[in-house]
């Protein structure tokens, strides 16, 4: 197994992708209040900045800015992930590991992460929240989608946004087909 290595960097901009283990759930969208107040409480305990985010039915994208002199986006995934957990009853399958770490089987172990570099890989990254819910046959528009901050940053151009464009960008800069 190779020995992987987050990069932790003071007051930096994060992109992430948490899932959750039942990936044809839609648990995330259903108990969206749950989620909101599971990440709300985690920002009054370790201040974080979300610049984007967007909620699909088994797994989100955001994008946090954590304050200076502060790297630990882990322990504010940890602290998300427990609280959304407790709010839900204990009835999901789990594994004997699990079952023998005391963990629930809500939530994929790990996260994926990537450290933003400049101002054009922050905008790719805010495109990628807010046209993932279309990549992925939610709605015509990514408007439309109503588990995303597009709505908390809406701006009128965003509702005549060529969806060609923006799927062949995802592709182009994320290595998929739309």
């Amino acid at each position: 197994m190779p020995n992987y290595r987050r990069m932790l960097v003071e007051g930096g901009t994060w992109f992430f992708t948490v899932n959750l283990a039942n990936r044809g759930s839609s648990l995330l969208v259903n108990q969206i209040d749950a989620l909101k107040a599971a990440i709300e409480g985690t920002q009054r305990r370790f201040p974080f900045k979300v610049d984007a985010l967007v909620v699909l039915p088994d797994h989100l994208h955001t994008i946090w800015t954590l304050p200076e002199g502060d790297s630990d986006f882990s322990v504010r995934w940890a602290q998300i992930k427990i609280r959304f957990s407790k709010s839900r009853p204990d009835a999901e399958t789990r594994s004997a590991s699990r079952m023998k770490r005391g963990e629930r089987g809500i939530w994929q172990r790990r996260f994926w992460e990537h450290m933003i570099r400049d101002e054009r890989d922050f905008n790719d990254h805010v495109d990628y929240c807010r046209i993932d819910p279309v990549k992925h046959g939610l709605v015509p528009r990514a408007i439309d989608w109503p588990h995303s901050t597009i709505h908390r940053d809406y701006l009128p151009e965003l509702a005549n946004v060529d969806l060609g464009r923006a799927l062949a960008l995802h592709a182009e800069r994320f290595g998929d087909r739309p």
